[in-house]
């Protein structure tokens, strides 16, 4: 089989390996699609500090399951899934409080152990999902980008009373827009960004308003409005992103992060304790595949306006400099298998 390699950081190859085997608990899955995602591009670069190489890349992928290893219902042969890189211990105190996305032995499938950049690939069979015929092969990749936007909207608890300002009008930001909208009817959906295109994508994934912060203040414009958001995502991950937020957030605000930068955030407890201002952080997801494939079933969030491109997987360099360069036109680029 055919495997994208990440040898070392800035060095890919496409290597011939030998089919894998299952093992106890597990399934294998023929790949058929897989998205690229910034964390892809992160480990080609050597930017991610959990990657171990050589490293088959790839996190975000659909296929069908071929084979079952030990332990396993061999009835499951067939069935089209979508994985759940988050792979954890069960018995851990954040597995068993229902966090097993910060798990204290997590390994993530693409980063800590080989991913779905492969004609196949092996993951426990808890972590495969049936995908519904509902839902066309080409789209089911997209499962796990928009469990991270599930994952920080469960902390966040929007509701249709509240006024939501998205950082970033990436990947991320984009399927934050979709469930506030879809999911949680949030009232207006802010979004702030310095692509004009991408700006545009984010009125049609449902923002309400955009805003073009390259030469603009955000806080002005704000203010102009008359708007202090009751909610903020930062879906852009910039550390100085914080602080603004504090400042333009409504007293009882909620902020959820997304973020992973290493550099510190330049923030006052007066600032977050004199509003009240509860924060959230989010990594992963914790078990949310079961409710993304139900949104997408039941239309409320449509990922389809998040792919800009679909490229042969032999070209996957070409596709990682395409995500990684152009993102004026590229959004979410699929991998066919």
């Amino acid at each position: 089989m055919n495997s994208v390699v990440i040898e070392q950081p800035g060095k890919l190859v496409i290597q011939k390996r030998e089919l894998p085997l299952p093992a106890v608990g597990e399934v294998r899955v023929r790949v058929k699609y897989a998205g690229i995602c910034g964390s892809d591009v992160h480990i080609y670069h050597g930017h991610n500090p959990f990657a171990k190489y050589p490293r088959v890349i790839g996190h975000e992928f659909f296929g069908e399951i071929d084979a079952v290893g030990a332990g396993v219902d061999a009835g499951r042969i067939g069935e089209r899934v979508a994985v759940d890189p988050v792979v954890s211990c069960g018995h851990c105190y954040p597995c068993s409080v229902g966090r097993p996305n910060v798990c204290t032995e997590l390994s993530v499938i693409g980063v800590h152990r080989d991913g779905g950049f492969s004609d196949y690939a092996c993951a426990p069979a808890k972590n495969a999902y049936v995908i519904p015929e509902a839902i066309p092969d080409p789209l089911a990749s997209m499962v796990e980008p928009f469990t991270i936007a599930a994952n920080i909207t469960a902390f966040l608890q929007p509701t249709p009373r509240d006024v939501a300002l998205v950082y970033g009008a990436g990947p991320m930001g984009l399927t934050a827009v979709q469930v506030l909208k879809g999911v949680y009817g949030v009232s207006q959906v802010i979004v702030a960004d310095r692509i004009a295109e991408r700006l545009e994508m984010a009125l049609e994934s449902g923002a309400d308003r955009v805003i073009d912060n390259t030469s603009l203040s955000l806080q002005d414009e704000l203010e102009k409005l008359g708007i202090r958001p009751t909610l903020i995502v930062d879906a852009a991950c910039h550390p100085a992103i914080l602080q603004e937020a504090v400042k333009l957030a409504s007293p009882a605000a909620r902020i959820g992060l997304l973020g992973f930068s290493g550099d510190a955030s330049s923030v006052t407890q007066q600032s977050i304790t004199s509003k009240e201002i509860s924060i959230f952080t989010s990594r992963l997801n914790s078990h949310r595949f079961p409710q993304v494939i139900e949104w997408m079933v039941q239309g409320k969030i449509d990922v389809s306006k998040l792919i800009t491109h679909y490229m042969d997987a032999a070209d996957v360099e070409a596709a990682l400099t395409l995500f990684e360069k152009d993102q004026r036109h590229c959004c979410k680029v699929i991998l066919k298998f």
